[in-house]
């Protein structure tokens, strides 16, 4: 029970910190450009609604901290079609009017401190760096599924293997968008929008194999209960020698630390769970390694031990040798950090608009959502804490931009029509459409809440309860460090 309180306090302090922080710049962004204008502020408030606590400063202006966490305002009435939303009217004073310009430049100015703000933690993240799995920091395919499990229980052929996809291509782009990762290369199949005549899903994908690019189409499946596109690959790993086992085959038969594993009986191996698989089958058989040492080919015959493994009681063949930590240190720089979240804002946005794609709202997270993460992220390395906040910040500044009413960029859609009719747009009309959207602005963030972070959450609780009650089924000895 400590634990449970103690967890739910550190979850609560890294969502006021960093997601509460995140719209406290936002708006902050509002508040000090409306002063350096020289417009009327009435209210700054975080959240929506009836008040939690609430100040008057002597500046005239009531700071606020509100019970809806979805957001945030500064009252400014001179900003008429601000007024629906964001604080009362004050009719009975006449204040002056406002130029356009100052209308712009305080309507964006929160999105503008946000990738301030973003730009600051990627500076921190650059030089502290941020923990990646290093099979994400390769093109190179390591497996290709045979066959996959669609929802409803049924086992089909695998996209990639159907196309030809190989153990050891290199993938160079995907549906005309060229990739640097795996992370990329997932994220461009599962936020897919192409599809055939007949309306099956498409996606075409440009390898590199043997010095050759080769163009090739796959059809990829909806899997798992969130019915994510995927189309059955997975990453090659790092096969590299960290360090050897004393007394174990590997080390007697001379492979030294940094030797890179190519292939086990002449057969090229991408993945370590191939490895071992192969060395199972030959059980105590001498198995020949190539190598790559110092950029030269290095065969060596070594014969594995066969020992019984304390978690499964199988008897695995081992031979003694340590990976590199799949975890590595990257240190991105700023620009590009920034770049890659908001090409990946877009890409979501382009998916979710379009008819082709399989994202929904569903696939969305709100608040729920997002404190969970932020407290995964946290039992990871807190690290990534900062590389996720980068990425709400970002994604708040251009959500906010969308000219969608209530928004800020509707604010800027609305000024910018009236500048152009040469008379501002009627009050009634402004207020009308901004109480239309927030009302489907709320009703997406309910639909978003039930139908995408609680049922998500209710999988995964459901999950871990029977892969708790298997083990008490079934219980196993204590395990001990495992061995390649």
């Amino acid at each position: 029970m400590f634990a449970s309180l103690v967890s739910s306090a550190w979850l609560i302090l890294l969502v006021v910190l960093f997601f509460g922080g995140s719209i406290f710049v936002h708006e902050l962004g509002h508040f000090l450009a409306a002063r350096w204008r020289g417009l009327r502020i009435t209210r700054f408030s975080i959240g929506f609604g009836p008040p939690i606590w609430s100040h008057l400063g002597k500046d005239g202006v009531e700071y606020r901290l509100s019970w809806l966490p979805l957001g945030g305002y500064v009252a400014l009435p001179q900003l008429a079609d601000m007024v629906a939303i964001e604080g009362e009217a004050e009719s009975s004073e006449v204040m002056p009017p406002i130029s356009y310009l100052t209308r712009i430049i305080v309507l964006v100015a929160g999105a503008c401190f946000n990738v301030l703000f973003a730009l600051v933690l990627a500076t921190i993240v650059w030089v502290v760096g941020q923990p990646m799995f290093s099979d994400l920091e390769t093109t190179q395919v390591g497996l290709v599924e045979a066959t996959l499990k669609l929802p409803d229980g049924s086992v089909v052929p695998s996209p990639a293997k159907e196309a030809g996809v190989m153990p050891g291509d290199m993938i160079v782009s995907i549906d005309g968008s060229k990739v640097s990762n795996f992370d990329e290369i997932l994220s461009n199949i599962f936020l897919g929008r192409e599809r055939t005549e007949d309306g099956r899903r498409l996606c075409r994908i440009v390898v590199l194999r043997q010095g050759k690019q080769l163009d090739l189409t796959l059809y990829p499946r909806l899997v798992s209960d969130e019915n994510i596109r995927i189309v059955g690959i997975e990453p090659a790993d790092d096969l590299t020698v960290d360090s050897l086992i004393d007394g174990y085959p590997a080390k007697a038969a001379g492979v030294q630390p940094g030797d890179r594993i190519l292939a086990i009986d002449g057969h090229r191996v991408f993945v370590r769970s191939e490895i071992s698989e192969q060395l199972t089958r030959n059980q105590e058989n001498a198995t020949d390694f190539t190598f790559l040492r110092q950029g030269a080919e290095v065969h060596l015959t070594i014969t594995p031990r066969l020992e019984k493994d304390e978690r499964t009681q199988k008897k695995l063949a081992r031979v003694g040798i340590r990976y590199h930590d799949p975890v590595v240190i990257v240190h991105p720089s700023p620009l590009a950090q920034i770049s890659e979240n908001a090409l990946g804002m877009f890409s979501s946005i382009r998916a979710i608009l379009s008819p082709g794609s399989d994202i929904g709202l569903s696939k969305l997270s709100g608040p729920i959502g997002i404190a969970r993460e932020f407290h995964r992220q946290a039992q990871w390395d807190f690290r990534r804490v900062l590389w996720f906040t980068i990425l709400i910040n970002v994604n708040l500044a251009i959500f906010n931009l969308l000219p969608i009413p209530v928004l800020d960029g509707g604010h800027i859609l609305f000024a910018t029509v009236g500048k152009l009719r040469g008379k501002a747009l009627p009050v009634n009309f402004i207020a009308a459409a901004q109480s239309i959207f927030i009302v489907l602005l709320l009703s997406m963030m309910l639909y978003v809440t039930i139908f995408g972070d609680l049922r998500r959450w209710a999988h995964e609780i459901r999950a871990e309860s029977q892969v708790n009650e298997a083990a008490v089924e079934k219980p196993k000895p204590a395990s001990a460090p495992a061995k390649p």
